[in-house]
């Protein structure tokens, strides 16, 4: 158990939608919800949020793992402090407090300085600001990470949801389009560039995820994927800046379709010189931003 310190959530309504907020703690969502009360997002009590768990959480300014907590940038080498795998993993957001800019009913805006914090486990310094809002059936998430450091510094960012895929017996569809898959090695770590896609990993057509186990990252993912059930299905649309695409099956039985802006370890692979990673350059005072959307539509 981790000493992480629940704070009250901020929650946006309307007809349709909740979606309940904690700045206090990495602006993660802890519950999406159709009005009916059917989770959308994992379902997730107050006092499980010290183990970890929440429906979504940010990531910045880098998604997913660094191997080994090291990689080089500029010709200097950067070591990060390892997480328990030994990898550096998901940015260092999501357990610090952000700042409320505005909210009301519908809308929330956080913003994030890492010059407030001493022991940031990242070499430059950065700004971030996520807005979510609420608008009919669709919840919008807005992300700008900005460099406010005197040097460049490589950036990247996404959103970690985790979908409730099983809620009765059907196993939903899932479908999106991509153009390439990166292979692993062992450690779940992309080791060379993205190829083209096997069949049995390829859900261009739409297929259920049924019992396997999937720990992946999509290249030029094209932006949407839809999870559909008999009666109702969810369609996530992201920025084009949300180049690639992390699908998980979840220990808990959750589907996490991540957006992300690069490649799995991207920083290695472009110091290595292999391309499409997606790994972006952001000189000082530059911005790296862009928007998401879920939809739901039949009955939820």
């Amino acid at each position: 158990m981790s000493s992480l310190t629940v704070t009250p959530p901020i929650r946006l309504s309307n007809e349709f939608l909740s979606l309940d907020v904690l700045p206090g703690l990495g602006a993660r969502v802890l519950n999406f919800t159709a009005a009916s009360g059917r989770a959308v997002f994992r379902r997730t009590e107050p006092d499980e949020v010290p183990s970890g768990r929440c429906g979504a959480f940010l990531m910045l300014p880098y998604s997913n793992r660094i191997e080994n907590a090291r990689f080089s940038y500029a010709a200097v080498v950067h070591q990060l402090r390892p997480g328990d795998d030994g990898h550096a993993r998901h940015g260092d957001v999501r357990d610090r407090p952000w700042q409320v800019e505005t909210a009301s009913g519908t809308e929330l805006t956080c913003t994030f300085d890492s010059r407030q914090f001493l022991d940031l486990n990242w070499p430059w310094a950065f700004a971030a600001r996520v807005t979510y809002q609420l608008q009919g059936r669709s919840l919008s998430v807005s992300l700008t990470l900005t460099n406010v450091d005197t040097a460049a510094m490589p950036a990247g960012m996404g959103l970690h949801p985790y979908l409730q895929r099983w809620d009765g017996p059907e196993d939903p569809e899932l479908t999106f389009g991509a153009k390439g898959l990166y292979l692993t090695d062992r450690r779940l770590i992309p080791t060379q560039a993205a190829q083209a896609i096997p069949a049995q990993s390829d859900f261009s057509a739409g297929r259920a995820v049924a019992d396997r186990a999937i720990d992946a990252v999509y290249a030029d993912w094209d932006g949407e994927a839809r999870v559909a059930w008999p009666d109702r299905a969810l369609v996530m649309r992201a920025d084009p800046v949300y180049s690639h695409l992390v699908v998980f099956t979840a220990p808990d039985g959750s589907l996490a379709l991540e957006p992300v802006s690069h490649a799995t370890n991207a920083f290695n692979l472009a110091a290595s010189g292999i391309p499409g990673t997606g790994m972006k350059s952001l000189p000082p005072g530059e911005h790296l931003g862009g928007g998401l959307s879920y939809t739901l539509t039949g009955k939820w």
